[in-house]
């Protein structure tokens, strides 16, 4: 045999597989279709200003992420916060602007009162369910036979309030609730402690940064493994028996006693496997889509709107960028770097259009938050993940009304000598790198049980 264990994807959830696996003893062969490692994390330089990185992919840590933590202390990386900057946040919301500080948007009155009063009943119905077996949660097949927008429409009475959540869906989903398995979106925020945990910066999901760049990470993971991993090696086709598994690429064939599979599921089900996969999951990997993204970073000579008192955290319910952060390095002299998402529906709408146009378009969209001088950029970078080959968008799945009941006990359950890993498959952090972590730790597990 080739390896002990052959792992398809070398993202972070396949680089974490491999590692520990490794560590045991085992014999591992990463096969991976990109020319680079680190799936959904990608750090970059910043054109005319050498030494400054930003991430394309997912660049956040915040607490309880425990295993990221521990996993950048190990190898040295170090974090500063989001927010180093200062200033006020701005959220435009109905064509009128307001700026504040802490956790709360300044809203009017009756909607502040409607989105607490809906976000109270959404984390009592997240503090009930089973991050284990979503599907064995109270109500399980009520709560997932209705969509989040259904639900939203229901008990969120204003407009406003409705409008506040759905910009938040998306900006977590990078889709619009309307597309959500209300026991999804609980799931979810439950898995990272809350939906306002998940929404928040300081205290927050999006509370750290790596100096660095969170890409770095991986790059540090594969370093451990050496010439174990293969690259511009995307595998078409699985066949297991008796006697082990063989994996094929474009121009190979190899040999393993098992596989991890640590890509995402709709990934993993463009592959052929013989024998063919069990209904359900073969359902599954049918049923969960990702959201869509491009991510974008506008270059300045420096922070120009921080002498205006703001901090560059923006949110509006009207697009193309609906969120923005500040995401100038730390340090003097630095450039002043606006990051801009277009997201969900925004992100395909934009993603036709030709790269001058959607720069004209993103620009002019963060001109409304922070002034004019956003159009003055010196540099744009983009990332569509939705045109990604080996991605088909981020951040990650989303699972539609159905699925989870029907179908999502085949999420983590091995298949003869396959095994499944990836954030998606997570049950703490899911979406998250911390949840991909996780998820390599426990295929690597699996392995080492069996």
């Amino acid at each position: 045999m080739d390896a002990d264990v052959i792992v398809i994807g070398a993202g972070v959830a396949g680089l974490v597989t491999a590692d520990r696996l490794a560590a045991a003893g085992r014999r591992v062969l990463v096969l991976e279709a990109r020319d680079r490692v680190g799936g959904r994390t990608l750090t970059v330089p910043v054109p005319g200003f050498p030494g400054h990185v930003v991430d394309q992919g997912g660049q956040w840590a915040g607490p309880g992420q425990d295993l990221l933590y521990k996993e950048l202390a190990r190898f040295g990386l170090e974090t500063y916060p989001q927010q180093y900057g200062g200033g006020a946040a701005l959220v435009l919301f109905r064509g009128r602007a307001r700026r504040y500080t802490g956790r709360i948007p300044k809203l009017d009155p009756l909607t502040l009162a409607d989105v607490g009063q809906t976000q109270l009943r959404f984390d009592r119905l997240a503090r009930t369910v089973d991050l284990a077996a979503p599907w064995r949660t109270p109500r399980a097949g009520e709560l997932d036979g209705q969509t989040f927008e259904s639900w939203l429409r229901r008990v969120c009475w204003t407009e406003r309030g409705r409008d506040f959540f759905r910009t938040a869906c998306e900006a977590v989903f990078a889709t619009v609730p309307a597309n959500l398995s209300l026991l999804h979106a609980l799931f979810y925020a439950a898995s990272g402690t809350s939906l306002e945990h998940l929404i928040t910066t300081t205290g927050g999901a999006q509370q750290d940064r790596v100096a660095a760049g969170m890409g770095t990470l991986a790059v540090r993971l594969a370093a451990q493994l050496g010439d174990r991993i293969r690259l511009d090696s995307p595998v078409r086709a699985i066949t297991q028996d008796a006697d082990g598994v063989r994996v094929r690429t474009d121009d190979a064939e190899f040999a393993a006693s098992r596989v991890v599979v640590a890509v995402p599921p709709t990934l993993a089900g463009r592959i052929a496997y013989r024998p063919a996969m069990p209904p359900r999951r073969d359902q599954l990997t049918q049923r969960v889509p990702h959201g869509g993204i491009i991510k974008c970073h506008a270059v300045y000579a420096e922070p120009f709107w921080r002498a205006d008192g703001l901090s560059a955290e923006c949110a509006s319910d009207r697009g193309p960028v609906k969120v923005a952060f500040d995401a100038t390095p730390p340090g003097e002299g630095s450039p002043g770097i606006l990051l801009a998402f277009l997201d969900g529906p925004e992100s395909l709408r934009l993603g036709e259009l030709p790269y001058e146009q959607r720069r004209e378009e993103v620009l002019r969209s963060l001109a409304r938050y922070v002034g004019p001088q956003a159009m003055d950029a010196v540099a744009f970078l983009e990332r569509d993940w939705n045109a990604e080959e080996w991605t088909r968008g981020c951040y990650g799945a989303h699972l539609p009304p159905g699925a989870w009941t029907q179908v999502g006990a085949a999420l983590r359950e091995p298949v003869g000598r396959l095994h499944w890993a990836g954030t998606e498959t997570a049950e703490r952090w899911c979406g998250y790198i911390d949840g991909a972590i996780s998820s390599g730790e426990r295929a690597a597990a699996e392995i080492l049980a069996a």
